[in-house]
């Protein structure tokens, strides 16, 4: 069985592609990686809420459940960050854009 921490991507291993375009400015790529963000903090939050279903169900119960559920929640995850959130991006690309404006 996997654990919920062997399950979620770390921000720094998600493609480039998710995380901003190359060419962008860089309010969108802060936009983009808050989003990401995002998606793996609800990603973490949804794989503990659906640990602790039984077997069966939606996700059936045989050998390939773990990891449609998985793929599901993925999916939850970023269809909800997509779609707004729950407000962590929209937080924390604030407080990136704050931070970039103070002279380092």
């Amino acid at each position: 069985m996997l654990t919920s921490t062997s399950t979620i991507p770390a921000l720094h291993t998600l493609p480039a592609s998710t995380l901003a375009a190359r060419n962008a400015d860089p309010e969108t790529q802060i936009k983009e990686a808050a989003r990401a963000y995002e998606a793996v903090f609800l990603n973490t939050m949804l794989q503990s809420m659906f640990s602790g279903l039984e077997e069966g169900g939606a996700w059936g119960g045989g050998a390939g459940s773990e990891t449609w559920q998985g793929m599901l929640v993925d999916e939850f995850a970023k269809n909800i960050a997509g779609r707004g959130g729950i407000g962590i991006a929209a937080t924390l690309e604030r407080e990136l854009l704050t931070l970039q404006e103070i002279p380092q």
